[in-house]
């Protein structure tokens, strides 16, 4: 799956946890909006997203949530590192998605620190744990 496909798919994946009550709220397309700028998706792609069939989801947990953010983070990396304007828009996203900014901060800086080793589920599991 080539990057774009993989944006794409993280904001289906955020398009169907935003309309899980099958009512999508203008902060909520906002903020899909700006994050699919950010992750410079098209806006004529981001609007034909919408008319895509999603598979309904499960209500989101924190760790459904903190997995959404960590691949948020490694989408925006660029050539291994997150720049300092993508990390502050970053952490408003983790705020936004109702994520602890400390946990949010604590995953980007285990980034920072480890830029070859992705984290597993385990690793976030415990970060989590640690709030």
């Amino acid at each position: 799956m080539d990057i774009q496909d993989e944006k794409k798919n993280l904001l289906l994946d955020m398009i169907s946890f935003a309309t899980i009550d099958g009512h999508l709220q203008k902060k909520d397309f906002d903020f899909l909006f700006v994050l699919s700028n950010t992750l410079n998706v098209e806006r004529g792609g981001f609007m034909a997203l919408f008319q895509q069939p999603r598979v309904p989801i499960a209500v989101r947990t924190k760790l459904m949530r903190l997995q959404q953010f960590y691949r948020l983070a490694l989408l925006m990396q660029k050539e291994g590192n997150l720049h300092t304007k993508d990390a502050i828009v970053i952490k408003r996203f983790a705020i936004t998605m109702g994520l602890n900014p400390e946990v949010a901060k604590n995953i980007l800086k285990r980034m920072k620190n480890s830029p070859t080793s992705p984290l597993t589920i385990d690793a976030l599991t415990r970060i989590l744990n640690e709030e």
